[in-house]
C-alpha cells in the first residue's frame, strides 16, 4: 500500500514538472516549492505551441497553494524569460510580492522585459554571472490610435513597472530611467542589457550567485522564520 502511494506521489510530481514547470523538494532542513517562469508570459490570448510559455491562470492558483501550504516552507523561483504580457507579469510578480512564506529569485540565462519585475518581486534575488537583463520602455502591439489618451495610457502603464521595480529592489528611479531610455546599445531600440554584476551593482538584484547560493539563502529565511515562531 505504502509501495502504491509513493508511485502516486511520483507520478504526480513527474505530471507537475511537465506540465506546470515546478517540483517539490523535501529536505530534513525543510520543503521548498519550485517553480520555472520560462520562455514568453502569456497573457490573455494563446500563444503559437511552438512557443515556449509560462501561462499565468497555472501560475496564480500554484502561488495560491503554496502560500497556504502547511507542508510548504519556501518558493524558489527560477527565471529564464524573453518577457511577455504586462498585465499577466505585474499580476504574478504581485503574487509573490504579497506571499508570507519565504521567497527567493534566480535569474539563469535571462530575465528580460516584464521578467524584471518578476525577478525583484521575490524577497531575496540572484542573478547568475552570465544572466541578461533586458530594461526598456513599454511596448504595445495591435492597433495604436495617435491621440493624447493613448500616450497617457503608456505613460501610467510605465510608471505601473517603474514603481513596482523601484519598490521590491535597491535600485533609484533615476538609475532605472537612465538604464531604460538609453540609446545606442539596442540595435533599432532604446534599452539596456545588463549582465550579473551589474544588475547588483545598479541595486536592482541582490546577490550575484547560482542556485547553491540561492537555496542557501531560502533555507536561511525558513530557519529565521521557524526560530521567530519557536520565541
Amino acid at each position: 500500500m505504502e509501495e502504491q502511494v509513493c508511485q502516486e506521489e511520483q507520478q504526480e510530481a513527474r505530471r507537475e514538472m511537465g506540465e506546470f514547470g515546478t517540483s517539490v523538494i523535501r529536505t530534513e532542513r525543510g520543503t521548498i516549492h519550485t517553480l520555472t517562469i520560462i520562455g514568453q508570459v502569456e497573457g490573455h490570448q494563446l500563444l503559437p505551441p511552438t512557443v515556449k510559455t509560462t501561462k499565468y491562470e497555472h501560475i496564480l492558483p500554484l502561488l495560491a497553494m503554496v502560500e497556504e501550504s502547511d507542508d510548504v516552507d519556501g518558493l524558489l523561483i527560477l527565471l529564464n524569460t524573453v518577457g511577455g504580457d504586462i498585465e499577466a507579469g505585474l499580476c504574478i510578480a504581485e503574487m509573490i510580492a504579497g506571499m508570507s512564506k519565504p521567497t527567493v529569485s534566480l535569474v539563469l540565462g535571462g530575465g528580460h522585459s516584464i521578467g524584471v519585475p518578476l525577478a525583484v518581486a521575490a524577497r531575496t534575488s540572484f542573478i547568475a554571472p552570465s544572466a541578461a537583463m533586458t530594461i526598456h520602455p513599454v511596448r504595445l502591439s495591435g492597433t495604436v490610435i495617435g491621440v493624447s489618451q493613448m500616450f497617457d495610457y503608456f505613460q501610467r502603464t510605465q510608471d505601473r513597472i517603474l514603481q513596482f521595480i523601484i519598490d521590491h529592489s535597491h535600485i533609484d528611479r533615476e538609475t532605472l530611467l537612465k538604464l531604460m531610455l538609453e540609446t545606442g546599445e539596442l540595435t533599432g531600440d532604446i534599452g539596456s542589457v545588463i549582465y550579473g554584476k551589474e544588475a547588483v551593482k545598479a541595486g536592482l538584484i541582490d546577490h550575484v550567485g547560482g542556485l547553491r547560493e540561492a537555496l542557501e539563502c531560502l533555507h536561511e529565511q525558513i530557519d529565521k522564520g521557524k526560530q521567530d515562531k519557536e520565541a
